[in-house]
């Protein structure tokens, strides 16, 4: 399995692009800031990025003929599953590992098949900035005469522990105890645009997919 290595780290790397995200899960650790409002409302934020798929390439068909976009030309269908992390945020960077599972069905089971496929482990900032992206393969073996193929898959990312780290005057903002009767008490903080910026600058996500050509993306947005 091949592990891959994403530091957002370079501003030569920054470069936008819009995500629609389906969120699997984050991993809250040492360090999270516990946002207490004092009246029963309580959020935790943590260094660690949260993990998941971008819409719409957590699953891809090959066809044959690969121009054909007829179910009777669906050649292999192959999905991503079972998305799990494990964070590491002790140390100078917060290092998380990915690990997911690809389910594969193919139509003709005639004599054994060996299939390829592409994946990519992206970082994002704020939601939207992608800030690092790596390339990996999975081998997926399909033994004569059975239709379905499983593999797993693993890549790691690493993040500047002091990028995805709230500036203290805006923790303490975060973390003030307000009670019932404040002058402040039902104003969220993230509602001043400077504080919610600076939240969304230390945020990141670590997003698995498919690396999917246009031609698959337009199936996969329109079927």
């Amino acid at each position: 399995m091949p592990t891959l290595i994403a530091r957002p780290l370079a501003p030569a790397m920054l470069a936008a692009a819009p995500l629609a995200l389906l969120l699997i899960a984050g991993c809250a650790k040492s360090g999270d800031i516990d946002v207490s409002q004092g009246v029963g409302i309580t959020a935790v934020r943590t260094a660690c990025p949260t993990v998941g798929v971008p819409a719409g390439t957590g699953d891809v068909t090959l066809f044959d003929p690969p121009a054909s976009r007829d179910a009777s030309a669906i050649d292999v269908s192959a999905a991503i599953s079972n998305v799990r992390s494990t964070c590491d945020d002790q140390g100078s960077d917060v290092v998380t590992r990915v690990t997911f599972d690809v389910r594969a069905r193919r139509t003709r089971t005639d004599g054994a098949r060996d299939v390829t496929l592409p994946y990519f482990i992206a970082i994002t900032r704020g939601g939207s900035e992608v800030v690092a992206k790596r390339l990996g393969q999975v081998q997926l073996h399909f033994d004569a005469g059975q239709p379905i193929a499983t593999a797993n898959a693993e890549a790691t990312s690493a993040v500047a522990r002091a990028a995805a780290t709230v500036p203290q005057e805006v923790r303490d903002r975060l973390t003030r105890k307000r009670k019932a009767g404040d002058e402040d008490a039902a104003t969220d903080p993230l509602a001043d645009p400077a504080v919610r910026q600076a939240v969304l600058s230390a945020s990141f996500e670590a997003l698995v997919g498919f690396q999917l050509t246009d031609d698959q993306l337009k199936y996969n947005a329109t079927r």
